[in-house]
C-alpha cells in the first residue's frame, strides 16, 4: 500500500508539472500565433468580430508592403550595428573585469565587487537624465554612440556571471602557464577565455537580446529617422498606420526573426553558461 501511494503521488506530481508546462507553453504561444495570423490577414479581417484565426485569403504581400512603408532597411542596419558592437564591448570588458575579481588579490576586492553588484539595484530610469546631460556635452545625441559606448565599460550582471564561472576554472592552469612564462594577459587570452566559452556565449546572448529589444534608450537619445533602430521604427510605423494592424504585425513578425534565430543557434551556450555558473568552484 505504501509503495502504491508513493507511486501514485509521484505520477500525480509529474502530471501536475507537465500540466503547468503545457499551460505555460500555450500562454506564450497564443500571442505569437495571433501575431503571425494577423500578419497574413486583410485589414477588414483584422477588425472583424468575432475574430478569425485562419486568414482567408492569405496576404503574403503584407510583408513587403510593411517593410517598404518605412525605411526598415535603415532601421535594421542601425540595430545590427548597435547590437553587434554592444555584444563585443560587453563580453570583452566584462570578461576582463571578472578576470580581475576572480584571479587577483588586492585590498578592497570584496568591497569593490559588492559596489559593482549594487549598481544592479539602480533603476535605469534614474540614470536617464544624468546620461542625457553627459551625452549632450559630448555631442553624442542623435547618434548611435550613447547606445554603444556604455557597453564597453561592462555590466554588473555580466561581470558577476563571468566571475562565478572563472572561479570554476582550476587555478593550477594559471600557475602552470605562469611557470612557462605567460603574463596575466596571456593567461586570460589563451587559457581563461577558451575555457569560458559557455559563459561568454550566455553573456553574448543576454546582451544581444537586450540591445535588439531596447526601446527606451533609442527613444530618448535618437531624433532623426536615419538613426532609428527597429524598436523605435516599429513605434513610428504604428503611429503612421494606426488601423493597419496587418502591416504592423507583419513588421513585428520580421523583427522577431533575428532574436529567435540567434537564441536557438546559441541556446547550448546560454543554458550551459547559466547552469555551470552556479556550480561553485575554487575561490580566487
Amino acid at each position: 500500500a505504501g509503495d502504491t501511494r508513493r507511486k501514485l503521488s509521484r505520477v500525480t506530481w509529474r502530471g501536475m508539472n507537465y500540466l503547468m508546462l503545457i499551460l505555460g507553453a500555450v500562454f506564450i504561444f497564443v500571442p505569437l500565433a495571433w501575431t503571425l495570423s494577423t500578419s497574413l490577414k486583410t485589414e477588414a479581417q483584422t477588425l472583424a468580430y468575432p475574430p478569425t484565426w485562419i486568414p482567408n485569403p492569405v496576404q503574403w504581400q503584407n510583408y513587403p508592403d510593411s517593410l517598404t512603408a518605412r525605411p526598415f532597411n535603415i532601421y535594421y542596419l542601425n540595430t545590427f550595428i548597435v547590437t553587434i558592437s554592444s555584444v563585443i564591448g560587453m563580453v570583452f570588458s566584462s570578461a576582463m573585469v571578472a578576470y580581475g575579481f576572480a584571479r587577483f588579490r588586492f585590498p578592497g576586492r570584496s568591497v569593490l565587487f559588492i559596489i559593482v553588484l549594487s549598481t544592479m539595484m539602480i533603476p535605469d530610469q534614474l540614470l536617464l537624465i544624468p546620461r542625457f546631460i553627459l551625452f549632450k556635452y559630448l555631442s553624442w545625441l542623435d547618434t548611435l554612440m550613447p547606445l554603444i559606448v556604455p557597453n564597453f565599460f561592462g555590466g554588473a550582471f555580466s561581470i558577476f556571471l563571468l566571475r562565478q564561472y572563472f572561479q570554476t576554472i582550476p587555478l593550477a592552469l594559471d600557475e602552470a602557464a605562469k611557470i612557462d612564462g605567460a603574463s596575466p594577459l596571456q593567461v586570460f587570452w589563451h587559457i581563461i577565455l577558451p575555457l569560458a566559452m559557455p559563459a561568454l556565449g550566455a553573456v553574448a546572448v543576454f546582451e544581444f537580446m537586450t540591445s535588439w529589444q531596447d526601446f527606451m534608450a533609442p527613444l530618448i537619445y535618437l531624433s532623426s529617422e536615419v538613426n532609428y533602430t527597429v524598436s523605435v521604427g516599429l513605434a513610428a510605423f504604428r503611429n503612421d498606420y494606426f488601423t493597419a494592424w496587418h502591416l504592423y504585425m507583419a513588421a513585428a513578425a520580421v523583427a522577431m526573426v533575428v532574436p529567435l534565430v540567434v537564441f536557438f543557434l546559441a541556446q547550448k551556450y546560454f543554458i550551459g553558461g547559466v547552469a555551470l555558473t552556479g556550480s561553485g568552484g575554487s575561490k580566487g
